[in-house]
């Protein structure tokens, strides 16, 4: 077993981690800092991501809106200090984005193309296509090929935390906790090495491969959760859990394709087996109700009627544009033979998102000593009991800069 001294260890590579080694990078040149990664650099929850990013952009909107909506999806078990100082802070992290290479679609006027998704009041989500994620993603990951003092380790599997329990003949107080770094496996020599450092970051994502049905990837197994856990951080919320209304229904297919919140803002209906507009009965919002209510919705339809899915009817929609901002849905629909312009997409909920998680204060402090959390493994207190649309993201982007 090897040991490497290090000053920052951060545990995954998706818009939180890669966010948080960048701004860490540029202010301390002189620092040593490892992004550790199970998969392939690039593969986390954040490359899925598909509808985009809110902010508040637009002058029609206003921060207060964008609060409300927020505290209204989060059924207002939000922390409202943590959502207002987000939502606020939300620009600056756009256009700090913007500047690293982030290319955001532009309506013909130039001006960004801000689309509208469920539970939002106005059109404020910043949007690459419907491959959003995969943008930032990209983005980031050219950010840390050009700053030296980042290592990127591959295939490289955590297995614990290594805090005070670990040092033989230490005596400590469970209320009193310090992380030193963590054992890491390299999933190619199959050796487990030892990494110590002075600020450990957990950036390790969700947990939805615990779920039969889910659109996250396979490498969201919740393990930074269940690090922590184990070495006795606080974590709550663990019961609030989103899913997607609108997953491609495949049966057998893991992960679920998703079919993004953005196709329901620009129009799109929901439909049951008979054809009617279920949602029309249940929300006033109708389609575009935040998701746990869509959700819910879905899901009394399927139990009424005892069918496996329902559909989503784009239509009647321009199917030209529709195409443009969709070609990534498009194609995967038209890989198995539905024509989004005649014929309806079959769709089922499935696990997304996991709003509860490691708890953290406003700069990101576990209750661990040198323990951080950042992104969807963590429990800031933004979404309450219910996360807005895109605004996972936003999350991640400005806890990361922290």
């Amino acid at each position: 077993m090897s040991i490497f001294n290090i000053d920052t260890l951060i545990l995954g590579s998706g818009v939180a981690g890669l966010t948080i080694a960048i701004k860490t990078a540029k202010a301390l040149p002189d620092k040593k800092i490892f992004v550790v990664t199970k998969s392939e650099p690039s593969e986390s929850n954040t490359k899925y991501a598909q509808g985009g990013i809110a902010s508040v952009w637009d002058k029609l909107d206003s921060f207060k809106d964008h609060i409300n909506d927020t505290m209204i999806a989060g059924d207002h078990l939000n922390n409202p200090e943590i959502v207002k100082t987000v939502i606020e802070e939300a620009p600056k992290c756009m256009r700090q984005l913007i500047k690293w290479g982030a290319d955001f679609d532009q309506a013909k006027n130039g001006e960004l193309d801000l689309g509208k998704e469920g539970g939002h009041s106005a059109n404020r989500i910043l949007h690459h296509k419907d491959i959003t994620g995969f943008e930032v993603e990209k983005t980031l990951l050219e950010q840390v090929e050009g700053l030296p003092n980042i290592t990127l380790l591959a295939y490289h599997f955590a297995i614990d935390l290594i805090t005070d329990h670990h040092i033989t003949g230490k005596k400590y107080d469970k209320n009193d906790i310090n992380c030193y770094g963590a054992y890491i496996l390299n999933e190619k020599t199959k050796k487990i090495d030892t990494y110590l450092a002075t600020s450990i970051v957990l950036a390790t994502g969700g947990t939805g491969q615990a779920y039969a049905a889910t659109t996250n990837p396979l490498v969201a197994t919740g393990d930074g959760i269940a690090m922590a856990y184990r070495a006795k951080a606080k974590v709550e919320d663990m019961e609030f859990v989103q899913f997607h209304p609108t997953s491609l229904y495949q049966p057998g297919e893991s992960p679920a394709f998703l079919i993004s919140e953005a196709v329901r803002g620009f129009g799109a209906y929901l439909r049951n087996k008979k054809g009617e507009r279920f949602m029309l009965e249940v929300d006033k919002r109708a389609e575009l109700a935040p998701r746990d209510i869509v959700a819910r919705a879905i899901d009394n339809e399927l139990i009424k009627s005892g069918d496996p899915y329902v559909y989503l009817d784009c239509t009647h929609l321009e199917m030209d544009a529709f195409v443009k901002h969709f070609p990534n849905i498009s194609e995967k629909c038209k890989s198995i033979g539905i024509d989004v312009a005649t014929q309806y997409i079959p769709v089922v909920p499935a696990a997304h998102y996991m709003m509860g998680g490691i708890v953290v204060d406003e700069k990101g402090y576990s209750s661990i000593k040198n323990l951080f959390a950042c992104g969807e493994c963590s429990r800031t207190g933004l979404h309450g009991a219910n996360r807005l649309a895109s605004n996972s993201l936003l999350e991640a982007l400005v806890f990361g800069s922290e």
